[in-house]
């Protein structure tokens, strides 16, 4: 059902906020959040118990704002999605989002595990029965069940089972990287990255081993937004290319300041960029390995040929630095 990898790669810089935010939808219809941005609706950790039914009844209200504007003007509306607390009220919400389904990319699925991944993909299955167009979800890798190294491989294949199950409607991977730091009882500051927590950083490594091959797996996301002197921009683009590099595509976000950030990061450089070229237009008859367009390392046909295309989509879709 979803087989453009582009659209798979474009989420970039996904931005949540509590569903019960009244002013979203005017923030978006006013272009205050930019024009390159994927958008979550979050009813779980951003939630109080007692105010679901609330944000649940917010978050209708904002897609039918943002579904009224779109026919009233021309805007940049994001790829919009809502974050759940559980499988039955994927089914539930889908039913009140209904009349606005034209804009909604999908679903957002915490603390995607063993113990409610069938659920979660009976509710994507009878979701998309009555839907229009394919609605997507983004399972979160961030169980507490990952974490045991004695059984992380098997819980870790028997995840990518459920997910290959509706490969189909999976649009991107996401971990949790604020759940997995809580289970160690860590948390970095601006000048560290989430790669220098050891335990975790192995973690989102075996995640990536089982998962990245076959899907697009979007980085953790970065808490700090504000500093005295900008640091926390310094740290935000340390752990991204530290993500980019280890294969992590796109980022979750929490205020519009790190959007730019995500996006100019995800820009590839000049020197890939030629040397994408150069690999992918090689001429396969003769010689398969030859010098880089900066004359400073080597280009190899076979070996390079899954980085080129990784590149080449990315310059397409962020540009190029």
């Amino acid at each position: 059902m979803i087989d453009n990898i582009k659209m798979k790669y474009s989420v970039g810089a996904l931005l949540y906020s509590p569903a019960l935010n009244a002013k979203l939808a005017r923030a978006v219809i006013r272009g205050d959040l930019g024009s390159r941005y994927s958008l979550a609706l979050c009813l779980e950790d951003t939630i109080s118990d007692d105010m679901v039914a609330a944000a649940e009844a917010q978050a209708v209200n904002t897609f039918r704002e943002l579904c009224a504007a779109r026919e009233d003007q021309d805007l940049y509306l994001p790829k919009l999605f809502v974050r759940v607390r559980e499988p039955g009220q994927t089914v539930r919400l889908f039913a009140a989002l209904e009349p606005y389904q034209s804009i909604l990319s999908g679903f957002v699925f915490p603390k995607y595990s063993l113990a409610n991944a069938a659920a979660y993909n009976a509710a994507m299955a009878e979701v998309n029965e009555r839907a229009r167009n394919p609605v997507l979800m983004m399972p979160i890798l961030e169980s507490p069940d990952i974490i045991d190294l004695r059984s992380r491989p098997e819980v870790l294949g028997s995840l990518k089972d459920h997910i290959d199950a509706v490969r189909d409607l999976t649009l991107n991977v996401r971990v949790g990287g604020n759940d997995f730091s809580n289970e160690f009882a860590a948390r970095r500051h601006y000048d560290e990255t989430i790669y220098d927590i050891l335990p975790i950083s192995q973690l989102l490594g075996d995640i990536l081993t089982v998962f990245s091959r076959d899907y697009v797996v979007s980085g953790p996301v970065w808490e700090f937004f504000s500093s005295e002197n900008d640091e926390w921009r310094e740290g935000m683009q340390r752990e991204l290319r530290m993500d980019i590099l280890n294969g992590f595509i796109g980022k979750t976000v929490i205020h519009p300041k790190q959007i730019p950030v995500v996006n100019e990061m995800l820009k590839v450089t000049r020197k890939d960029y030629e040397d994408a070229r150069a690999v992918l237009s090689w001429d396969k008859s003769g010689l398969q390995v030859g010098k880089s367009y900066g004359g400073e390392r080597m280009n190899e046909v076979r070996t390079n040929c899954n980085w080129a295309r990784k590149i080449l989509l990315l310059s397409e879709i962020y540009g190029i630095r």
